[in-house]
Protein backbone atom coordinates (compact mmCIF):
# COMPACT_ATOMS: atom_id res chain seq x y z
CA UNK A 1 0.00 0.00 0.00
CA UNK A 2 1.06 3.50 -0.65
CA UNK A 3 -0.47 6.66 0.25
CA UNK A 4 -0.66 9.73 -1.80
CA UNK A 5 -2.20 13.45 -0.49
CA UNK A 6 -5.16 15.02 -2.47
CA UNK A 7 -4.58 18.11 -3.09
CA UNK A 8 -6.89 20.98 -2.69
CA UNK A 9 -6.60 20.93 -6.67
CA UNK A 10 -7.35 17.69 -7.17
CA UNK A 11 -10.36 18.14 -4.34
CA UNK A 12 -12.06 20.60 -6.23
CA UNK A 13 -11.84 19.24 -9.43
CA UNK A 14 -13.34 16.31 -7.99
CA UNK A 15 -15.96 18.29 -6.62
CA UNK A 16 -16.53 20.39 -9.88
CA UNK A 17 -16.88 17.37 -12.33
CA UNK A 18 -19.60 15.89 -9.80
CA UNK A 19 -21.33 19.10 -9.20
CA UNK A 20 -21.63 19.51 -13.83
CA UNK A 21 -22.33 15.76 -14.15
CA UNK A 22 -24.18 12.83 -13.22
CA UNK A 23 -21.37 10.00 -13.16
CA UNK A 24 -23.88 7.32 -12.19
CA UNK A 25 -25.29 6.58 -15.74
CA UNK A 26 -25.96 2.93 -14.92
CA UNK A 27 -29.52 3.17 -13.79
CA UNK A 28 -29.24 1.04 -10.52
CA UNK A 29 -26.75 0.74 -7.97
CA UNK A 30 -25.41 4.47 -9.17
CA UNK A 31 -24.35 6.16 -5.65
CA UNK A 32 -25.51 9.34 -5.13
CA UNK A 33 -23.43 12.47 -5.28
CA UNK A 34 -21.02 11.61 -2.25
CA UNK A 35 -20.43 8.06 -3.57
CA UNK A 36 -20.08 9.60 -7.05
CA UNK A 37 -17.56 12.53 -5.90
CA UNK A 38 -15.55 9.59 -3.98
CA UNK A 39 -14.77 7.71 -6.84
CA UNK A 40 -13.85 11.25 -9.09
CA UNK A 41 -11.35 11.57 -6.26
CA UNK A 42 -10.24 8.24 -6.34
CA UNK A 43 -9.86 8.54 -10.44
CA UNK A 44 -8.55 11.87 -10.90
CA UNK A 45 -5.36 11.44 -8.21
CA UNK A 46 -4.37 8.51 -9.47
CA UNK A 47 -5.10 9.78 -13.28
CA UNK A 48 -2.49 12.35 -11.77
CA UNK A 49 -0.35 9.45 -10.83
CA UNK A 50 0.12 8.08 -13.72
CA UNK A 51 -0.46 11.10 -16.53
CA UNK A 52 -2.87 10.25 -17.80
CA UNK A 53 -6.29 12.05 -18.48
CA UNK A 54 -8.39 13.34 -15.68
CA UNK A 55 -11.76 12.09 -15.41
CA UNK A 56 -14.38 14.12 -17.41
CA UNK A 57 -18.17 13.74 -17.41
CA UNK A 58 -19.06 15.22 -20.32
CA UNK A 59 -17.76 12.15 -22.48
CA UNK A 60 -20.62 10.23 -20.34
CA UNK A 61 -20.41 6.32 -18.87
CA UNK A 62 -16.73 4.86 -19.50
CA UNK A 63 -18.42 1.53 -19.47
CA UNK A 64 -16.54 0.66 -16.38
CA UNK A 65 -13.06 1.25 -17.85
CA UNK A 66 -11.48 3.84 -15.93
CA UNK A 67 -7.63 3.69 -17.44
CA UNK A 68 -5.59 1.69 -19.55
CA UNK A 69 -2.21 0.58 -18.27
CA UNK A 70 -0.55 -1.68 -20.30
CA UNK A 71 -2.71 -2.46 -22.28
CA UNK A 72 -5.35 -4.08 -19.86
CA UNK A 73 -8.16 -2.28 -19.05
CA UNK A 74 -8.42 -0.80 -15.21
CA UNK A 75 -10.98 0.06 -12.93
CA UNK A 76 -9.83 2.19 -9.63
CA UNK A 77 -12.78 1.26 -7.00
CA UNK A 78 -12.07 4.55 -4.35
CA UNK A 79 -14.43 3.93 -0.87
CA UNK A 80 -14.38 6.32 1.61
CA UNK A 81 -13.09 6.01 5.64
CA UNK A 82 -12.08 8.69 8.13
CA UNK A 83 -9.22 6.22 9.39
CA UNK A 84 -6.26 4.59 8.04
CA UNK A 85 -6.66 1.05 6.14
CA UNK A 86 -6.01 -1.79 8.05
CA UNK A 87 -4.87 -5.45 6.94
CA UNK A 88 -8.57 -6.53 7.95
CA UNK A 89 -10.57 -4.50 6.54
CA UNK A 90 -12.65 -4.79 3.52
CA UNK A 91 -13.54 -3.25 0.03
CA UNK A 92 -17.11 -3.44 -1.51
CA UNK A 93 -18.13 -3.92 -5.17
CA UNK A 94 -21.44 -3.22 -6.05
CA UNK A 95 -22.30 -6.60 -8.17
CA UNK A 96 -24.14 -4.60 -11.04
CA UNK A 97 -20.91 -3.81 -12.08
CA UNK A 98 -19.74 -7.08 -12.50
CA UNK A 99 -19.81 -7.72 -16.48
CA UNK A 100 -18.13 -4.72 -16.90
CA UNK A 101 -14.99 -5.16 -19.70
CA UNK A 102 -12.08 -4.95 -17.59
CA UNK A 103 -9.15 -6.75 -16.75
CA UNK A 104 -8.07 -5.09 -13.79
CA UNK A 105 -9.27 -3.65 -10.31
CA UNK A 106 -7.64 -1.29 -8.32
CA UNK A 107 -8.64 -0.40 -4.85
CA UNK A 108 -8.20 2.68 -3.16
CA UNK A 109 -9.36 4.48 0.13
CA UNK A 110 -9.51 8.20 0.51
CA UNK A 111 -9.05 8.95 4.22
CA UNK A 112 -11.46 12.29 4.87
CA UNK A 113 -9.86 12.96 8.06
CA UNK A 114 -6.84 13.74 6.55
CA UNK A 115 -7.54 13.70 2.78
CA UNK A 116 -4.80 10.86 1.98
CA UNK A 117 -6.06 8.88 -1.15
CA UNK A 118 -4.32 5.53 -0.04
CA UNK A 119 -3.75 3.15 -3.01
CA UNK A 120 -4.86 -0.31 -1.39
CA UNK A 121 -4.05 -3.06 -3.62
CA UNK A 122 -4.80 -4.44 -7.28
CA UNK A 123 -5.95 -7.77 -8.61
CA UNK A 124 -7.26 -9.56 -11.94
CA UNK A 125 -10.94 -9.48 -12.90
CA UNK A 126 -11.40 -13.10 -12.35
CA UNK A 127 -9.02 -13.48 -9.28
CA UNK A 128 -11.67 -10.68 -7.75
CA UNK A 129 -14.50 -12.88 -8.46
CA UNK A 130 -12.99 -16.42 -7.03
CA UNK A 131 -11.74 -14.35 -3.73
CA UNK A 132 -14.70 -11.92 -3.18
CA UNK A 133 -17.71 -12.40 -1.04
CA UNK A 134 -20.85 -12.18 -2.56
CA UNK A 135 -23.83 -10.66 -0.84
CA UNK A 136 -27.54 -10.06 -1.90
CA UNK A 137 -29.17 -6.97 -2.34
CA UNK A 138 -30.68 -5.98 1.32
CA UNK A 139 -28.59 -8.20 3.57
CA UNK A 140 -27.34 -6.75 6.52
CA UNK A 141 -23.70 -6.42 6.71
CA UNK A 142 -21.45 -5.66 10.15
CA UNK A 143 -18.30 -3.85 9.96
CA UNK A 144 -14.84 -4.50 12.14
CA UNK A 145 -16.18 -1.35 14.65
CA UNK A 146 -19.81 -3.40 15.35
CA UNK A 147 -21.83 -0.94 13.39
CA UNK A 148 -23.74 -2.30 10.54
CA UNK A 149 -25.37 -1.53 7.50
CA UNK A 150 -27.78 -2.97 4.49
CA UNK A 151 -26.93 -3.45 1.26
CA UNK A 152 -28.14 -0.80 -1.15
CA UNK A 153 -27.60 -3.56 -3.91
CA UNK A 154 -25.63 -7.01 -4.71
CA UNK A 155 -22.29 -6.42 -3.00
CA UNK A 156 -19.43 -8.15 -3.26
CA UNK A 157 -16.63 -8.01 -0.60
CA UNK A 158 -12.62 -8.82 -0.93
CA UNK A 159 -10.32 -8.38 2.37
CA UNK A 160 -7.31 -6.51 1.94
CA UNK A 161 -5.06 -9.41 2.60
CA UNK A 162 -6.16 -10.80 -1.15
CA UNK A 163 -5.47 -8.18 -2.67
CA UNK A 164 -2.08 -7.59 -4.51
CA UNK A 165 0.38 -5.00 -3.01
CA UNK A 166 1.93 -2.51 -4.38
CA UNK A 167 4.69 0.01 -2.72
CA UNK A 168 4.46 2.68 -5.34
CA UNK A 169 3.00 3.85 -8.55
CA UNK A 170 5.80 2.35 -10.61
CA UNK A 171 5.49 -1.38 -9.04
CA UNK A 172 1.77 -1.52 -9.15
CA UNK A 173 2.24 0.14 -12.90
CA UNK A 174 5.00 -2.58 -14.03
CA UNK A 175 2.71 -5.54 -12.11
CA UNK A 176 -0.41 -5.14 -14.51
CA UNK A 177 -0.05 -7.09 -17.34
Amino acid sequence: MFDVKVTQEQLNYAISMVCKYNFGQRGYGDGGKKEQLTGIIGQTVFADLIGAKRPKGSTGFDGGTDFFINGKKVDIKTMTRKVPVKDYYVHNFVGYQRNYDVDYYIFASYNTSNRVLTICGYIEKEDFFKKAIYFPKGSLRTRSDGTSFRTFAPLYEIKQSDLLIANDIDSLIKSIR
